[in-house]
């Protein structure tokens, strides 16, 4: 036998007898085999996920409302509304100015000229009485026939009935002959609810001067001597005409 070095502990004969001792009995189970990885294939690879097919919503497409129809234009203007605008421009202008006479003389141009221009009229109407009663505070007391009338103008805006008939009789007794004296007398009357003499005032203001038969006609002041066989027969042959034609549709 071999002789055993000094000092040299059996390291071989311990490990085989502690792994006999301390080891633990193999399995008699059998593992199941593992599939081979296909050639090429990626180490750790995760299978594929099927995603489930989710149905789409069906769109219902509506029926689209056709698009409105433009709206009409408006009609053209007349020129005599531009001319009126004009007028009144300067009316305004004039009393910016504080040149009270001639702006009032203006938005009257506006209120006899142009009555069928509504807007325009309502304004000119406005700024007048404005015009007036700044002038009346100003003005010394009328003298003339031409102050009287206006003075009755102004009586007649604020309301003053009783005070505009002693200024146009005054200034009809200064001067017989003025036209706008006399259809502002009518005017007047009217209010008075005084017709027949109202028809007579406005009749001689006609036969003085024409022009006031087409402002009679549209004039909101005269509208109940409308119905008066007088009105109708200071109007003329033509006013006369359409009333026969009114009261035979009526029939």
């Amino acid at each position: 036998m071999a002789k055993k070095g000094r000092g040299t502990p059996p390291r071989a004969t311990k490990k085989k007898t502690a792994a006999r001792k301390g080891g633990a009995p193999r399995s008699t189970r059998r593992t199941a085999a593992r599939p081979k990885p296909r050639p090429g294939a990626r180490k750790n690879a995760k299978p594929p996920v099927r995603k489930a097919i989710q149905a789409r919503p069906q769109v219902v497409q509506q029926a689209v409302p056709p698009p409105p129809p433009p709206a009409p234009a408006p009609p053209p203007r007349k020129p005599g509304f531009y001319e009126a605008v004009a007028i009144y421009e300067r009316g305004v202008q004039a009393l910016q100015r504080r040149d009270l006479q001639t702006a009032a003389e203006m938005f009257r141009q506006v209120i006899e000229r142009y009555p069928e221009e509504r807007e325009l009229l309502e304004r000119a109407h406005l700024y007048l009485r404005v015009c007036e009663r700044e002038t009346a505070r100003q003005a010394p007391p009328p003298q003339t026939s031409r102050d009287h009338v206006y003075a009755a103008t102004v009586a007649l805006n604020a309301g003053d009935h009783a005070g505009a008939l002693t200024h146009l009789q005054r200034a009809i007794s200064a001067d017989p002959d003025n036209d706008h004296a006399h259809y502002t007398m009518a005017v007047a009357l009217t209010a008075r609810a005084r017709r027949d003499e109202a028809i007579e005032h406005l009749k001689r203001s006609i036969a003085l001067n024409p022009e006031n038969r087409a402002q009679a006609r549209q004039d909101p002041d005269l509208e109940s001597l409308r119905d008066l066989e007088g009105f109708r027969a200071a109007m003329g042959p033509l006013a006369i005409a359409r009333r026969k034609a009114v009261s035979a549709r009526r029939r």
